[in-house]
């Protein structure tokens, strides 16, 4: 994963745990998440204009969800900024010819970790990494009595 799509992960979890405070700044957004802010105000509107984001100028502007966290998919958050689910990228290891029809010998293998990360950025929403963690209803264990 690209440092652009991590601060573009960074940046929406952050959002998604601020959604009812209406729209945030992008320098707030760059303060709290520790994200410069000339990278950060690129990648908003990249997050913007793929229908990800919604911003509103002026003093009370900022930016927010375009849909509810648990309506946007980590999929979507990504597709601006990675092309792992998109067409088939070449082979990491390094062969000019690595395909299903003529693998090399770390094929079978990368292609299930590929796959595996592709559907859980597909099947998981921002609510799940965010939101409800924040919440305290994630994986978090209880402490006994």
């Amino acid at each position: 994963m690209s440092r652009t799509s991590e601060y573009a992960l960074r940046a929406m979890v952050y959002l998604a745990q601020q959604a009812q405070d209406g729209p945030v700044p992008g320098r707030q957004i760059a303060r709290d998440t520790g994200i410069p802010a000339k990278y950060l105000s690129a990648i908003l509107s990249d997050l913007v204009r793929a229908g990800v984001l919604t911003s509103a100028p002026g003093k009370k502007g900022g930016f927010a969800m375009a849909r509810p966290p648990d309506r946007i998919k980590l999929k979507s958050v990504l597709d601006p900024f990675e092309s792992t689910l998109g067409p088939v990228r070449p082979c990491p290891f390094g062969n000019t010819t690595c395909n299903d029809r003529d693998p090399c010998a770390g094929h079978d293998r990368w292609k299930q970790v590929k796959d595996a990360y592709t559907r859980f950025l597909a099947e998981t929403t921002l609510y799940e990494v965010s939101v409800q963690r924040a919440a305290g209803t994630g994986s978090k264990k209880r402490k006994r009595r």
